[in-house]
């Protein structure tokens, strides 16, 4: 089989994906001090991208070493469930961060961890079980007609992926929307209990509204070409288009660590201790 040069980009990109990822997930699994629901659905995220990029360098291995229709049925399925779980976890964490601000007094219960778990169970369920319908039989193998724009997947597997995903970003829309609404409102109130001047509250609300554009541009733009080509490509129309709205795809994984973990006040410090060998568990956090 050739080689072909946008696989190897992929597998670059996975590896890339993988190293990120994987340094997040430890700092969280070996630190005691981030047990805090946030903390969780960021590991999540992070696990979720991990195997998104093990999946890329996998999937390169198998077409270019192991050529295998059972074999692409499992890459692909694992690659189905690590995005979808990916994503899946963007919006868990999207709705816990409006959650601690709209129910700020009742955030920090064992109801928010409740909460959490059950966030994160059915995340992985429904993700599983979408990686799985491929390997249970919803695959075009024997039909190639039926085939989308990733093969062996059908045309109405990738629909309700393609579906799944517009209705996971409307919702993300509508709360980041919300938690902008509650963030100017209470940078508001501090500034006219504490006599600021309006421009610093202006410039308070300027970096929040920036910083969720940010998020949403993010989010969007990597996501958003794939999925409105899968809902109008053919399995007839060229693997160039594919592999150019995939690959943005794949940097949304590779992106996600650079925004909600690497960011994080706690997990930078950390981090730095780490490379200054100075690691301990027992280094004081704020709440």
């Amino acid at each position: 089989l050739a080689l072909n040069p946008w696989d190897v980009v992929l597998c670059i990109s996975g590896t890339i994906i993988s190293c990120e990822n994987a340094i997040v997930v430890v700092v969280i699994f070996y630190t005691p001090a981030f047990r805090a629901p946030m903390f969780l659905l960021i590991g999540s995220l992070a696990t979720a991208d991990l195997l998104a990029g093990l999946g890329l360098i996998l999937h390169f291995a198998f077409v270019y070493f192991i050529p295998s229709e059972a074999v692409s049925l499992l890459t692909v399925g694992f690659l189905v469930t690590s995005f979808t779980a990916s994503v899946s976890s963007l919006l868990t964490i999207t709705i816990d961060r409006y959650l601690s601000l709209y129910n700020a007094l009742t955030y920090y219960s064992e109801r928010t961890v409740t909460r959490t778990y059950i966030m994160l169970i059915l995340t992985w369920g429904a993700s599983i079980c979408y990686g799985l319908l491929p390997i249970m039989g919803w695959n075009c193998l024997k039909d190639p007609s039926a085939c989308s724009i990733v093969k062996p997947l059908m045309k109405n597997h990738l629909i309700i992926l393609s579906v799944s995903f517009f209705m996971v970003f409307a919702v993300m829309l509508q709360l980041y929307v919300q938690i902008c609404k509650i963030v100017c409102r209470h940078a508001h109130q501090i500034a006219v209990q504490r006599h600021f001047l309006a421009s610093s509250h202006y410039v308070t609300t300027r970096k929040g509204i920036a910083t969720l554009a940010i998020i949403l541009g993010t989010f969007a733009s990597c996501w958003l070409p794939f999925a409105i080509y899968c809902l109008l490509g053919d399995y007839s129309y060229p693997a160039l288009y594919t592999y150019v709205t995939l690959l943005p795809a794949t940097y949304n994984s590779m992106i996600n660590p650079v925004i909600y973990a690497f960011r994080n006040q706690e997990i930078q410090k950390v981090l730095w201790t780490v490379c200054c060998g100075c690691f301990s568990s027992t280094m004081p956090f704020r709440s």
